[in-house]
């Protein structure tokens, strides 16, 4: 029916059939994710077909007593919304109103009939953001500091009980406001966090107050923030939930700990870190329900995706991934070893710390203490007849030495480094003291990676720019031939809406340079060459660079300028 409404093509149909048989999921889903139709298109037309009104969620107001017919945590956790009642009957708003199960438990919860309606899910979890959030952070942080002792500066905090599964449900906590001051204060800017979607929270004393912020989609915010004189009682707070030590002000200390959410766990990794005005705390946040395992979910030209794909499929050798702290290394390491995971490979790793658990794979953490490292511990997996080994990362000569004996003796290893661009890993490997001989003889790949900030498809537009501009920010005129239209070239940016959080910006996306060592970069390893004739014979072997794979993105309306020359600046030739 899509095809015969002009909607899709047939070919595109086929091919997300084609994806479906091989990896399953939604036909709709799959239809939206390779980009062949709009979600919200897709959703207006499901609508005429099955009879059921489409409700756009972007200029509907909720009354509140409609919305608190259904609790947050159940909208969240089926992506639904009331929207209001008709004739005794309560809209709510779902991406898969046919789910007879969920309509049942709805019926039965509220004890109204329930008449469901198609909306997107970017407009449910919009709704529910700015409706259930009504009441701002500023707003709820005043209010549990009204019910504070004004002259309290310490406050004494009872560790959890072990055997609840490592932490407690944050969001019923905040609801329900049965938690004492400071543990509410924390819950809040945890909570926050999460709904946030961030990736880190900063909490940071100076001489005349706390500042908090959230790393967002890379980028840092500022939050509403507690007065200084609790910055103390929040620093033990998490240090308890963390099982660190509370006495202890003069050294850095690391830790982590668990926490459900709905049905959730989250796992936090806790930095902390002494500073003059206080100690300094940074939270990492590891949500595994939001971990993308497809290589088709990286963001990869199709030309990378060939080259990542064929390497994979080597029977022995060293893929490395590169790239600084926060580039999605780990993603991509995880989604490697998911699509090689299966019950005739066995997988081991070691990291540090485990990122993600995934089932199928034999994980193991490092722990210096008992003389555990990336070397041993990639020495001891050699007895455990592995056909796939991951090292979290490669610092020194002897984790190196040790990883090419493992590829020459038949094993397939991933592993990470810290250099800026795909050919300048060859040079760091070098730097190590290893023999080139032994570097151009087990080398697979290097994979370069940032991640770019996505454009907010709810306030995306388009706009026009003169070739020029783009000329003086280094982009070259050969690229720029290929997309100027009538002497201008076509951009995307976002305007800012709720959704995005006035940023214009919602997600983020890989951008890689990945460099296939094939005999002519074997031979400059041999010889010792400059890294710019390594990445000039990566160029000609049809490289991509990450200011092109960037400018792809920029050109397709995925990114922005400003996002290319942010994560790029230094690429350029």
């Amino acid at each position: 029916m899509l095809v015969s409404s002009g909607l899709i093509t047939t070919a595109q149909l086929n091919e997300a059939l084609e994806l479906q048989r091989s990896s399953g999921g939604k036909l709709g889903q799959l239809l939206i994710h390779k980009k062949f139709i709009e979600e919200r298109r897709l959703l207006e037309f499901l609508s005429k077909q099955f009879g059921i009104e489409f409700i756009d969620l972007r200029v509907q107001n909720i009354p509140i007593e409609t919305l608190n017919i259904i609790p947050e945590n159940i909208a969240r956790r089926y992506n639904l919304i009331a929207v209001e009642k008709v004739e005794g009957k309560l809209k709510v708003a779902m991406e898969d109103p046919l789910n007879i199960v969920i309509l049942d438990d709805l019926k039965m919860m509220t004890g109204y009939d329930i008449k469901p309606v198609f909306g997107t899910d970017s407009d449910i979890v919009a709704a529910i953001d700015k409706n259930y959030g009504s009441k701002s952070s500023k707003d709820a942080l005043d209010e549990i500091l009204r019910r504070t002792d004004g002259g309290t500066t310490e406050v004494a905090v009872v560790p959890e009980d072990a055997s609840n599964g490592g932490g407690e449900d944050f969001i019923s906590l905040e609801e329900k406001g049965e938690a004492a001051p400071i543990v509410q204060m924390v819950n809040l800017i945890i909570s926050s966090a999460i709904k946030a979607h961030a990736s880190d929270i900063h909490i940071e004393p100076t001489y005349k107050d706390t500042k908090v912020r959230f790393r967002i989609d890379g980028v840092l915010h500022a939050q509403p923030s507690p007065p200084k004189k609790f910055h103390n009682a929040i620093v033990s707070r998490l240090k308890i939930m963390s099982t660190l030590d509370i006495s202890e002000r003069r050294l850095p200390q690391d830790g982590r700990t668990k926490l459900k959410i709905d049905d959730r766990e989250i796992d936090l990794r806790v930095s902390i870190l002494p500073c003059g005005p206080g100690e300094k705390v940074v939270m990492r946040i590891l949500d595994s329900s939001g971990l993308k395992l497809r290589l088709e979910d990286l963001g990869m030209e199709p030309e990378n995706l060939a080259i990542f794909a064929k390497c994979l499929k080597a029977p022995h050798g060293i893929n490395l991934i590169t790239g600084p702290t926060g580039s999605g290394k780990s993603t991509t390491l995880y989604s490697a070893l998911a699509t090689l995971n299966a019950p005739d490979v066995n997988i081991v790793t070691i990291e540090d710390p485990i990122e993600y658990n995934l089932e199928g794979i034999n994980q193991v953490m490092v722990n210096s203490d008992v003389g555990l490292t990336f070397a041993s511990g990639l020495r001891s997996f050699l007895r455990q007849d592995p056909d796939v080994i991951m090292v979290g990362e490669i610092r020194d000569f002897e984790t190196m030495s040790t990883a090419i004996n493992a590829a020459m003796t038949g094993h397939l290893v991933f592993s990470t480094l810290h250099t800026n661009d795909a050919p300048g890993a060859i040079t760091r490997i070098g730097m190590m003291g290893i023999e080139p001989f032994l570097t151009s003889s087990t080398l697979l790949m290097v994979v370069a990676q940032r991640l770019v900030r996505s454009i907010c498809r709810n306030c995306k537009e388009t706009y026009e720019v003169k070739p020029e501009l783009l000329v003086s920010l280094g982009v070259s005129k050969s690229i720029l031939d290929n997309h100027i239209k009538n002497g201008k070239i076509i951009l995307s940016r976002g305007r800012g809406c709720d959704l995005c959080a006035k940023t214009g910006y919602k997600g983020r996306t890989g951008i890689h340079e990945i460099l296939e060592i094939n005999d002519a970069i074997r031979g400059l390893i041999i010889e010792k060459a400059h890294v710019s004739r390594v990445k000039e014979a990566g160029r000609k072997n049809g490289m991509i660079t990450l200011r092109e794979s960037a400018l792809r993105k920029l050109f397709t309306g995925m990114t922005t300028v400003e996002e290319v020359i942010r994560v790029t600046g230094s690429d350029v030739d």
